[in-house]
C-alpha cells in the first residue's frame, strides 16, 4: 500500500454544493472522525453508537445551540473510504456550513483536498483505481449513455475483464520465470502454444477496448455539431427547431448571426453539442461579418460532424456539385472548397423544404430529384426528427450503447495502446522460438501496463495526484 503524506490525518469537506440549500452535508474521514463528533454533538456519546445508524442531535459551540442536525455513522472498514466516517447533515446555511467546518478543523481535521474521500478508498482497497475514476464519471454524467457507461466501470465491469486478462498472464509469467529457475535442465514448463494462443486472445480483446474508447468518448463527452452554410439558409431557425425554443434570432436579412450560438441536444440519451455559426459567403466587406466567417469555418474544422445547409428556394445548381453525399463547393476556389477534406463528417440538409414543396406543387410537379437529402422544414418540423436519427446514426455506425465495457479515459487508451506493443513483441518472440529469458521481460511490462489501467501495480504519486485532482472537494 502506498503511504502518502497526510495519511493518518483526519479530513472533512462539505460534500453538498457550496451555497443555500436545504440541506448541507459535511463529511469527515479518519480515526478522529468520531472524536470530533462526539465534541460537535455533546451528550450523544457518537462513539458509543453502531456503524450504519443515524441520529439526530444538537449541535453545539460554547454552550449555544449552532443546528440541529442528523449525523449518519459508518465505521471502517465498512464505509466508503474504509476509515471511520461521519457525515453531518446541517441545515443548508453557508453561514451555519462554514460555522461547522471551522469546528471540525478546530477540533483537530483538516481540510480534504479534491478526491481525497476516493483517493483514501482506492488506497484502502475498497476499489481499484478504474472504479475510483469511474467516481467522477458518474458524478459528471450529463447524459443516461454517460451514466450507464461509468455505473458499469464503477461496479467492476471493466476492471473484471482486465483483471481475467492479467490473471492468465500472470500464470504464464510464472512458469516462464520458474523455467529461469531450471535453466541449466533446459526444460519448459510453459507450453507454447497455449501461450501463443493466450497472447492472440488478449491481443484481439485489447484492440476492441481500445477502438470502443471512440464510442466511449462520444458517451461521456457528447458530439459536437456545427451548422454551416450560406447566409439566410436557415442555419438558426434549424437550431430553434432541434431544440424547440427560441434560442438563436431568425431574420430574413442576411447575416444575421454575426457570432457562434451553442446549445445542447440529447438524441436517445447521447448529448449533441450543436454550434449555430455565421453564414459563409465568398466576399464581404464587413469586418465583422468576416470575422464570424473565419470562427464559422474553426467550429466546422473542430467539430465532429458538420450539418453543410442548402437552401432549396435558392438557384444554386449552377454552383453546386453534389457528389458521394457531399455539397463541395461553389467553384474551385469557392468558400466552401475546404469541406472536401472534411468529407467523412459531413452530413447535407436540403432546408426550407415546405416551400419548395409548395412551388413543385403550383407547377404541377410532383417527384423529388434524387440529388436531394435529408428534406427538412424548420417552419413546419417536417424531416426534424429523421435529421435527428441520422445524426445519431452518423455517430454511431448502428452500434448499440449498452452497459458494456466501453473505454472512456484517455489514460486507459495509452495504456492499452502500450500493452499492444508489448503483446507483438511478445508474439514476434514466440514467432522467432527465443528462449524464457528473452520472453519474461516482455510479459512482465505486459503485466505493467495492464496493472497501471487498475492501480494493480504502484503508480507514481504524481500521476495520482493528477487523477484526483479533477475530483470535487468532497468527493
Amino acid at each position: 500500500m502506498m503511504h502518502l503524506a497526510g495519511w493518518d490525518d483526519t479530513i472533512v469537506a462539505l460534500a453538498t454544493p457550496p451555497g443555500v440549500g436545504a440541506i448541507g452535508v459535511i463529511r469527515l474521514s479518519g480515526n478522529s472522525a468520531y472524536d470530533i463528533a462526539d465534541k460537535l454533538i455533546p451528550g450523544k456519546k457518537i462513539k458509543e453508537q453502531p456503524s450504519h445508524t443515524i441520529h439526530f442531535g444538537l449541535l453545539k459551540h460554547d454552550g449555544k445551540v449552532l443546528d440541529e442536525v442528523v449525523v449518519s455513522l459508518y465505521k471502517g472498514p465498512h464505509s466508503y473510504t474504509g476509515e471511520d466516517v461521519i457525515e453531518i447533515s446541517c441545515h443548508g446555511s453557508p453561514y451555519i456550513l462554514q460555522e461547522v467546518m471551522k469546528l471540525c478543523m478546530q477540533f483537530g481535521a483538516r481540510q480534504a483536498s479534491p478526491g481525497e474521500f476516493t483517493q483514501r478508498a482506492f488506497l484502502n482497497g475498497k476499489m481499484d483505481l478504474a472504479q475510483a475514476e469511474a467516481v467522477a464519471d458518474v458524478i459528471n454524467a450529463e447524459s443516461m449513455a454517460a451514466q450507464q457507461a461509468a455505473m458499469h466501470q464503477l461496479r467492476g465491469g471493466f476492471s473484471g475483464e482486465l483483471t481475467d486478462l492479467r490473471d492468465q498472464l500472470i500464470h504464464f509469467a510464472a512458469l516462464i520465470e520458474l523455467e529461469l529457475d531450471f535453466s541449466e535442465e533446459d526444460v519448459e514448463f510453459a507450453d507454447r502454444k497455449q501461450l501463443k494462443q493466450l497472447i492472440t486472445d488478449i491481443h484481439t480483446r485489447t484492440l476492441a477496448l481500445r477502438e470502443s474508447f471512440q464510442l466511449g468518448n462520444v458517451v461521456k463527452n457528447g458530439v459536437r455539431v456545427a451548422i454551416v452554410g450560406r447566409p439566410n439558409v436557415g442555419k438558426s431557425t434549424l437550431l430553434n427547431a432541434f431544440i424547440n425554443e427560441e434560442r438563436a434570432i431568425v431574420s430574413n436579412i442576411p447575416g444575421t448571426t454575426r457570432d457562434s450560438i451553442e446549445e445542447v441536444l440529447n438524441i436517445k440519451g447521447i448529448l449533441f453539442r450543436l454550434i449555430d455559426t455565421a453564414g459563409i459567403r465568398s466576399h464581404t466587406v464587413d469586418v465583422i461579418e468576416q470575422m464570424g466567417m473565419d470562427r464559422s469555418r474553426d467550429h466546422a474544422q473542430k467539430a465532429d460532424i458538420i450539418l453543410f445547409l442548402r437552401d432549396l428556394t435558392a438557384n444554386e445548381e449552377p454552383d453546386f456539385e453534389w457528389e458521394k453525399g457531399l455539397a463541395v463547393h461553389w467553384n474551385k476556389d469557392g468558400p466552401f472548397a475546404w469541406l472536401e477534406n472534411y468529407a467523412g463528417k459531413v452530413i447535407q440538409v436540403c432546408t426550407k423544404f415546405d416551400q419548395w414543396q409548395a412551388k413543385l406543387d403550383e407547377e404541377g410537379i410532383s417527384i423529388i430529384p434524387d440529388f436531394t437529402q435529408n428534406l427538412v422544414s424548420a417552419k413546419t418540423g417536417f424531416g426534424i426528427d429523421a435529421l435527428k436519427d441520422a445524426i445519431y446514426e452518423h455517430v454511431l455506425g448502428g452500434k448499440q450503447v449498452v452497459q458494456s465495457n466501453l473505454v472512456t479515459n484517455a489514460r486507459h487508451v495509452e495504456a492499452l495502446e502500450n500493452l499492444q506493443s508489448g503483446l507483438e513483441k511478445v508474439k514476434d518472440g514466440l514467432k522467432q522460438n527465443i528462449s524464457g529469458d528473452l520472453l519474461a521481460p516482455e510479459i512482465r511490462s505486459c503485466l505493467y501496463y495492464l496493472g497501471t489501467i487498475t492501480g494493480q501495480v504502484e503508480i507514481d504519486r504524481d500521476i495520482l495526484g493528477t487523477i484526483f485532482g479533477k475530483f470535487c472537494i468532497g468527493k
